[in-house]
């Protein structure tokens, strides 16, 4: 799996609340830390797949495993961990 076919299958997961303050707030089930809040539906789907995106980063930098995603994972290049 590529990474934007790992991005597309977590983001497929994600769950959307409305807060009692109008704002909205999402995360993504089995990403811990994963999670933005903005005032619109839209900004907090944006926001969250920048999160992602990002914590991914940190991931494969720090040479954490990242979690299965449908039963598949992120396929690495070798020269990532060169």
């Amino acid at each position: 799996m590529g990474l934007t076919d790992y991005l597309q299958a977590a983001l497929s997961g994600a769950r959307y609340k409305l807060l009692k303050d109008g704002t909205y707030y999402g995360s993504v089930p089995g990403f811990r830390g994963v999670w933005a809040a903005a005032r619109t539906l839209e900004a907090c789907r944006k926001e969250l797949q920048e999160v992602l995106e990002d914590w991914i980063v940190l991931k494969l930098r720090d040479g954490d495993r990242l979690p299965p995603v449908g039963g598949k994972t992120l396929k690495i290049p070798s020269a990532v961990h060169a």
